[in-house]
């Protein structure tokens, strides 16, 4: 146990935190750990984890993307496209159109990194706006309702009905997040490919000089960033049983929020897979906690902005190393 929180202080401490939460909220609600609401966390979150391991792996390159979540939505929105004018397509299919499409998003991103030599958030911001206005554009705002039955019909891993005659269950997107999360950590800490994107995060410069493919580290990371949103894209419609163009825009903020709260450092070249996963479920049970004891959720925002500031300033990333954090972030597409 000591050696875990002198390896990963971050996800020690979160650990901590989370711990506490769920025992206040055990006790100041009846209803927090309960089968039904646990399984509901899982269902309602499954999408920004899957969104969110695919972050991690730009923000240890020392990147930052905004856009997936926009992504997500024209990756949908082609998708369907597609589905419908090829006969109605299946899973296997549906997880090949989505993750190529994505992938070819997180591309563009990359290219004009590295293209333009312009820092990350800056690209992505202009992609962010770019795909979404196209999007609209194109679409009108309208939202797209005849879908391939085996895109909205309901998949369940897990099933069980209470005395009371409530059923608890966990969705097919539990199942797709769950080898998302295995696949980026495979990637990350098992490749050569991941050890590159560490060094590259920590020092691009060095990392350069000994011999990583700049363009490769960012090509990988943009473009598992924008597969993983294309998958979420695809289970977030098995959830909402609709394409709804505008339905993603503002949650990249919140999956950010979760990823820098579990310890993936701004600068690159920190995070990992477990920190992820506590992110997500802070923000998670954060906002499922106010809900619950019936606090404004105008509340959540507040607590949020606060967990990330404390978090920063009590990781590596102090506030006298920033600067340095900010040049590392500018030579990812300086470089």
């Amino acid at each position: 146990m000591r050696d875990f929180f002198r390896t990963y202080p971050v996800e020690a401490r979160l650990s901590v935190v989370l711990l506490l939460m769920i025992l206040g909220l055990s006790l100041g609600t009846d209803t927090f750990l309960t089968l039904g609401n646990i399984t509901s966390l899982l269902n309602n979150n499954a999408v920004n984890l899957i969104w969110a391991v695919g972050l991690l792996v730009v923000l240890i390159a020392g990147g930052i993307d905004i856009s997936f979540a926009v992504a997500a939505s024209v990756v949908q929105y082609v998708a369907a496209q597609v589905f419908m004018g090829t006969g109605g397509g299946n899973w296997a299919v549906g997880f090949l159109v989505a993750g190529l499409l994505g992938i070819g998003l997180g591309m563009i991103n990359a290219l004009l990194i590295h293209g333009f030599r312009v820092i990350s958030i800056v690209i992505t911001i202009a992609t962010f706006n770019a795909f979404f206005g196209l999007l609209m554009f194109f679409t009108k705002g309208r939202n797209i309702y005849n879908l391939p039955d085996w895109w909205t019909d309901r998949i369940f891993i897990f099933e069980r009905q209470a005395s009371d005659g409530t059923w608890s269950e966990l969705n097919l997107s539990v199942a797709v997040m769950i080898v998302c999360v295995v696949a980026t950590w495979g990637l990350i800490r098992l490749t050569t490919l991941g050890r590159q994107l560490y060094a590259f995060g920590d020092n691009p410069e060095g990392a350069r000089r000994a011999g990583v493919n700049i363009w490769q580290m960012q090509i990988v990371a943009f473009g598992w960033c924008g597969m993983m949103a294309g998958i979420g894209g695809l289970m977030q419609v098995n959830i909402a049983q609709e394409v709804v163009p505008n339905a993603l825009y503002g949650r990249e903020l919140d999956v950010l929020a979760a990823v820098v709260l579990g310890g993936a450092r701004l600068g690159g070249g920190r995070g990992t897979v477990l920190g992820c996963i506590l992110g997500v479920m802070f923000v998670a049970i954060t906002q499922n906690g106010l809900n619950l004891l019936g606090i404004s959720p105008f509340a959540f925002q507040m607590i949020i902005g606060a967990a990330i500031l404390l978090a920063i300033s009590s990781s590596n990333l102090s506030f006298g190393r920033l600067p340095r954090g900010a040049t590392a972030v500018a030579k990812v597409g300086t470089t």
